[in-house]
């Protein structure tokens, strides 16, 4: 890695590639496929396929796959070779434009809600051309859209595709009413930070929860975690720091432009941030750096840890979704310039994201609902579970003066005095930062912070540009058939922010007052759990709003929504079986071991002098025997709380029973086992504890 500009990207088919393996008439019909969504040519995929082919095998690859993004939340790829018989017993390696073009997966092997019955297996792969194919070990994987012989989409990519142009259409109406006719394209801009866990290979292996889950079900909490804020931005560890490196270099190779690394702010926590590109790439980028971290993990004897919640008592991990919007002629539609109260252009489409978050809030929620996240959202560590937008001070002084139809009276710049003169004077930034808001304006962006860390950022950015796109729409109808376009614009944006100004909160997030408030007053809608949110899915107005834009036909959503509902069943199904087995098999032999030793210690010290008291062996003997007694029955009820949701056929009805009923179970039970782990000696207890678990690398 002597010159990374070089070594950048080199295992990616990308324009560099093109330029040197394409003819200039292949090349000029790729980028205008790529940049203006063209439909491309069979003649045209046939010499980019063999132009793809060649350039795979001189970088030693030999196999070609469709990699897409199936509803199961991770990639999917079948790998199929290069190589072609011909006469003699030979081989030549072939690679035409109709494989490049189209796959067909067995679609009845994944989630479909109810699309596709097992018997119908037949399922198509789409290449996706906007999003460059890639080597990855020795294969070529080209990324594409899913789909089911009917045309349904079974993946997050074709939806995203939809929802990127649906707010290209209707953003560029937007622009052209301003009088920017050059630009052809808006694309939506995404950089999404990933928060991850490392723990040692040797611990996680001997934690089953782990194993089955991706996070501890029990454990009582260290005598030290997060307590002292001395993990966040503290000194790398040196193994940290060779994992650190190592990803990198993979990353760069697959041209994902990873840029910033640091400690997070719970211990054997991390974050690992890229910059922005288009947001289809930077979904498929972040999927494969979730895949790169788990695999560079294992090589140096780590494990990666991406479940939300991994550890309770310390904070969780998400994955903030900076999301923006760019012309093609290099314009962030979300940069207030030096002079927001003015720049129109800007306050438009700020008002189309305030009104696009007011009215599909539900969405914004929805979009981030899986089990995991429910154990983070709102735990004082991420984002509540009430979706509100963070302006900061001067954003909200430009429209409260809109709003009021006042003179707008700018903030003076403010010089940071430090007190030490060698150090170099600078102006404090107009609006502050808060990082309890949801979604929260962040100079030229927003941070929806919502996200959970082992999701796809696809449904979330389905959701945002969808919502937006749909605000975007209702502007361009009224200004367009407007008598005076600045009378109207200037009206516009008053009345927007008249509106939805409920959905705006500068303050603390986690404030009980502000959830009251968000609530009680201002009607904002507070879904703890997935359970909760779901259903809001099918109400008329999202699906409405969804259908109208195209991204999903009504079969499409109903499917959406049954497999979100299953996989939170089934998350939490074998969440509690696992809870089971680890106390009949592990923590209650454990126990009676440990308390069986003490009776035997109490006999022998009595034997040998009866007037010992052998106080601590008989107090903690006593507490022991009762928490087992009591850990038994717990487990005894949880196990038939499983048969009881076992037996519960509808999706919706099994998922509020587990909510409702076999959660609490499960936490009853925790709390039993981890109060017997702090009383029962290391020696006895069958798991690492939490300091052993995040205290592992050094």
């Amino acid at each position: 890695m002597n010159n990374i500009p070089e070594y950048f990207g080199c295992m990616v088919f990308d324009d560099r590639a093109m330029r040197v393996t394409l003819s200039d008439e292949t090349y000029a019909s790729m980028k205008k496929t790529i940049n203006e969504g063209l439909e491309l040519d069979i003649s045209v995929a046939n010499a980019v396929a063999a132009a793809m082919k060649d350039w795979a095998v001189s970088k030693g690859a030999t196999h070609f796959t469709h990699w897409f993004q199936p509803l199961t939340g991770i990639t999917a790829e079948k790998h199929d070779s290069f190589i072609t018989p011909i006469p003699g017993g030979g081989v030549i390696m072939e690679f035409s434009g109709k494989e490049l073009i189209k796959g067909e997966p067995d679609a009845s092997s994944f989630p479909s809600g109810g699309i596709r019955a097992t018997f119908e297996a037949r399922g198509y792969t789409a290449w996706d051309p906007t999003s460059y194919a890639f080597i990855k070990g020795r294969t070529l994987c080209i990324p594409t859209a899913f789909c089911s012989y009917g045309g349904e989409a079974l993946d997050k990519k074709t939806p995203l595709l939809r929802s990127m142009e649906a707010l290209n259409r209707q953003a560029l109406r937007i622009l052209h009413l301003f009088g920017n006719d050059e630009v052809k394209r808006v694309h939506t801009m995404v950089g999404a930070e990933q928060e991850y866990f490392l723990i040692t290979r040797e611990m996680f292996d001997r934690r089953p929860d782990l194993r089955c889950t991706g996070r501890t079900l029990f454990g009582a909490r260290p005598p030290k975690a997060q307590e002292m804020d001395d993990h966040y931005f503290g000194a790398i560890k040196p193994k940290v720091a060779e994992f650190m490196e190592d990803l990198d270099e993979e990353l760069w190779k697959l041209g994902i432009p990873a840029k910033t690394e640091h400690n997070e702010v719970a211990p054997a926590q991390h974050e690992l941030a890229p910059i922005y590109t288009t947001t289809n790439v930077a979904t498929d980028h972040n999927q494969l750096t979730m895949e790169m971290m788990q695999k560079v993990a294992s090589r140096h004897g780590l494990v990666c840890l991406l479940h939300e919640k991994p550890f309770a008592g310390v904070n969780g991990s998400g994955k903030h979704n900076n999301w923006s919007m760019a012309t093609d002629t290099g314009i962030n539609l979300l940069s207030p310039g030096d002079t927001p109260h003015e720049n129109m252009q800007f306050l438009l489409f700020l008002c189309a994201v305030i009104r696009a978050v007011d009215d599909y809030q539900d969405l914004l929620r929805i979009s981030v609902a899986t089990a995991g996240n429910d154990h983070r959202l709102g735990a004082n560590e991420a984002p509540p579970a009430v979706v509100s937008m963070f302006l900061g001070e001067e954003l909200s002084s430009v429209l409260d003066a809109i709003e009021k139809d006042m003179p707008y009276v700018g903030m003076e710049k403010t010089q940071m005095k430090l007190g030490v003169n060698i150090i170099p004077k600078f102006n404090r930034d107009t609006t502050d930062r808060n990082r309890t808001s949801p979604f929260a304006f962040t100079g030229n962006k927003f941070e929806f912070r919502m996200v959970g860390s082992s999701d796809s950022i696809a449904c979330a950015n389905i959701m945002l540009n969808a919502a937006v796109a749909e605000s975007l729409e209702a502007f361009a109808d009224i200004l367009e058939n407007a008598d005076s376009f600045e009378d109207s614009l200037h009206e516009l944006i008053r009345k927007t922010v008249k509106d939805h100004k409920k959905i705006l909160f500068n303050g603390n997030g986690y404030d009980d007052a502000w959830i009251r408030e968000a609530t009680e007053e201002r009607g904002l809608k507070n879904y703890r759990t997935t359970p909760d949110c779901m259903p809001h899915l099918l109400d008329k107005k999202n699906t409405d709003m969804l259908m109208h834009q195209g991204i999903y036909s009504m079969v499409e959503v109903k499917s959406r929504c049954e497999i979100i509902l299953e996989n939170y069943c089934k998350t939490v199904l074998i969440e509690a079986n696992t809870m089971v087995g680890m106390a009949q098999t592990d923590i209650l032999p454990a126990v009676s071991k440990y308390t069986d030793s003490l009776a035997k210690t109490i006999q022998s010290k009595r034997d040998a002098d009866r007037s010992v008291s052998c106080r601590y062996e008989m107090s903690t003997l006593m507490k022991l025997s009762m928490l087992n007694d009591s850990i038994a029955e717990k487990t005894d009820e949880l196990e038939n709380e499983l048969l009881t949701a076992g037996n519960i056929p509808e999706t919706d009805k099994k998922a509020d029973m587990i909510r409702d009923r076999l959660i609490p179970k499960m936490n009853e039970l925790r709390t039993l086992c981890d109060q017997a782990e702090t009383k029962t000696a290391k020696a006895y207890w069958p798991y690492p504890n939490y300091t052993d678990l995040l205290f592992s690398v050094r």
